[in-house]
């Protein structure tokens, strides 16, 4: 949702937005496809399945979904367990090579994506990470000032 007093986004932000959501909307579609209906993992059940898999994506979907851009920066670390797994599976599992692939380029879509949609959208929104050096002196220099003035 956008607020009126939210500046409109330039269009290199709504192109990564749609490069996150393209990924993000893959991932919450394969998944659950992949592991309940197109291979089934036996000897697992489908709770494990569903926490393992599925719920990991559901996380970020309301602040995806109220366009947050904190995010579509943090969820860049649930996205690098489909990475890992996708990767770990390309070596072991060739007979799923064509659902391998299609979660890599979703988890890299994804990735990318939210990276510089969290970017480009926190400067538009004059959202800032401030430095450790700079919070340390401000802190430094408060405390001096506390320390001189009693």
């Amino acid at each position: 949702m956008i607020q009126a007093s939210e500046p409109a986004k330039k269009p290199v932000t709504i192109k990564f937005q749609r490069l996150a959501l393209f990924g993000y909307i893959g991932l919450l579609i394969l998944m659950p496809l992949w592991m309940f209906i197109l291979a089934p993992r036996d000897g697992h059940s489908n709770t494990f399945l569903f926490l393992v898999y599925v719920l990991p994506l559901l996380l970020p979907l309301k602040g995806i979904l109220q366009d947050k851009a904190y995010t579509y920066a943090w969820a860049n670390f649930i996205v690098m367990f489909y990475f890992i797994h996708g990767f770990t599976l390309l070596w072991v599992a060739q007979d799923e090579l064509i659902w391998v692939l299609l979660e890599l380029l979703f988890a890299s879509s994804m990735f990318i994506g939210c990276t510089y949609y969290a970017r480009h959208r926190g400067q538009e929104l004059g959202l800032k990470i401030r430095k450790l050096k700079d919070e340390l002196a401000e802190e430094k220099a408060a405390h001096e000032h506390d320390k001189n003035n009693p």
